[in-house]
């Protein structure tokens, strides 16, 4: 059996820190069954935004018409569009490929890997051995146990990206993040879109105010079910598919029939087929590994970082919480992740991008000010008669530090930038208000929504 100063689990964030223990000398084995470069790049953020790209484009042609504007989509190749992106994809997972399996300064295990005892994994037949293990070993679609599921054909997050013609139709079965940003795309391409959401709101974690906002516009030019739960999925005629599901209000029942089902509900740790259990890691009652805030798990020189530990499932979390797991090992330091104050955006439209506490929960711990703006408070917000949509700010009264931070309307995963940039250093409101900003542009909504502050 081979033994190894540091083995890492997962392709994606965990080779930054492949990387940075090899340049420290340290021997390294990385372990990944594939595809290369992981959820991300594969089968994540990359495709899926390579497709909202086009959806957007054609969103902005037809609302051109409020700025007097006139404009006409004559056709949306899907198959190009489709083929673009996974193109792109297979160039960029081949670059990886050639650079994991050329070098020198890491022995690279091409399997599926799991724990066969304390710190040993088994790959393809092969032992090895590590001193310090770090998990990113990722997540899977979570398929719910609905009734009759197997028994149709259903697209995945994962599998969507393999499509090669438009639906005509498609029921989606999940209101966050995956399934608002489907269901922008799909109605972009001329697909009737129906989304069926257990919750009484869709994308629940984002202010009950932009989760309406969201809903209203979607609703525009989809069918948009709150407050629903799916009871069963069945076959229809001929290949297409009929989902049951009851108001939880009322507990009245109705059918909805779609050409194709997408089943958007979250996302499975892989722990299980890692077999954490084999080396005494823990995990919480979804199967995620828990780790403190150094990412440490509760076994010594084990770590897990990423979609693994189920904690801010966003790329950037990942890349940021990879860096401190090495940083701490390598360099002997303590560093900690702030898993509460970390940006992400949701690329509907019109698009969404929050940091923080929301009002809601922040209120459990301080006395906070709120601060509401309107994009058409500006000059430039107003010129792209971006009506109805704003930007809520969250404010400890005492400190005047920013505890949350909510947009909701064009180039919102932009502008939420500069809070996320003055809450990594101090995080205070002098530190926005202060600063001079362009005039018109938007992003004068920041301050302008923190010289709005008021008791709530």
């Amino acid at each position: 059996m081979k033994k190894y100063d540091v083995i890492v689990v997962g392709s994606g964030s965990g080779m930054t820190i492949v990387e940075e223990a090899a340049s420290h000398g340290l021997t390294v084995a990385p372990v990944d069954k594939g595809p290369l470069g992981g959820t991300c790049l594969n089968l994540g953020c990359i495709p899926s935004k390579m497709l909202i790209c086009v959806a957007d484009r054609i969103m902005e042609a037809l609302e051109s018409r409020k700025l007097g504007v006139q404009l006409k989509i004559e056709n949306v190749d899907f198959a190009f569009v489709m083929e673009r992106m996974r193109k792109h994809i297979r160039e960029e997972a081949s670059h990886i490929r050639q650079a994991v399996t050329a070098a020198k300064e890491f022995d690279f295990y091409e399997g599926e890997g799991y724990f066969v005892g304390d710190y040993t994994l088994e790959v393809k037949g092969e032992r090895i051995r590590g001193d310090k293990i770090f998990l990113a070993s990722g997540t899977r679609p979570f398929i719910p146990p609905l009734k009759g599921l197997d028994s149709v054909s259903y697209l995945t997050s994962e599998s969507v990206l393999q499509l090669k013609e438009k639906p005509k139709s498609v029921i989606i079965i999940g209101g966050g993040y995956v399934g608002v940003e489907y269901g922008h795309f799909f109605a972009a391409m001329g697909t009737k879109v129906t989304i069926v959401e257990m919750a009484d709101r869709i994308v629940l974690p984002e202010e009950p105010e932009i989760s309406a906002l969201l809903q209203k516009r979607l609703s525009e030019r989809m069918d948009v079910h709150t407050g629903v739960q799916v009871e069963e999925v069945k076959r229809g005629e001929g290949n297409a598919v009929t989902v049951i599901a009851k108001e939880v209000a009322t507990g009245r029942t109705r059918e909805i029939t779609a050409e194709s089902l997408l089943v958007a509900v979250g996302r499975s740790s892989n722990a299980d087929t890692l077999k954490v259990e084999k080396t005494g890691v823990a995990t919480d009652k979804k199967g995620f590994i828990i780790v403190n805030e150094y990412l440490e798990t509760n076994r010594k020189n084990i770590y897990a970082i990423g979609d693994a530990t189920g904690q801010q499932m966003f790329t950037h979390a990942a890349n940021r919480e990879a860096y401190i797991a090495a940083h701490n090992v390598l360099h002997g330091t303590r560093l900690k992740m702030d898993f509460v104050n970390v940006p992400h955006a949701v690329y509907s439209y019109p698009q969404v991008a929050s940091i923080g506490l929301t009002e809601a929960a922040a209120r459990k711990e301080h006395d906070v000010l709120v601060g509401v703006s309107a994009y058409t408070d500006m000059a430039r917000g107003e010129a792209m008669m971006e009506e109805g949509c704003f930007a809520k700010a969250v404010v400890d009264k005492e400190s005047q530090r920013i505890l949350g931070f909510h947009i909701i309307g064009a180039n919102a995963p932009e502008l939420i930038q500069e809070v996320t940039n003055a809450i990594a250093s101090g995080g205070h409101v002098a530190e926005i208000s202060q600063g001079i900003h362009i005039h018109p542009a938007l992003a004068e909504l920041v301050p302008r929504t923190l010289s709005n502050l008021a008791e709530a």
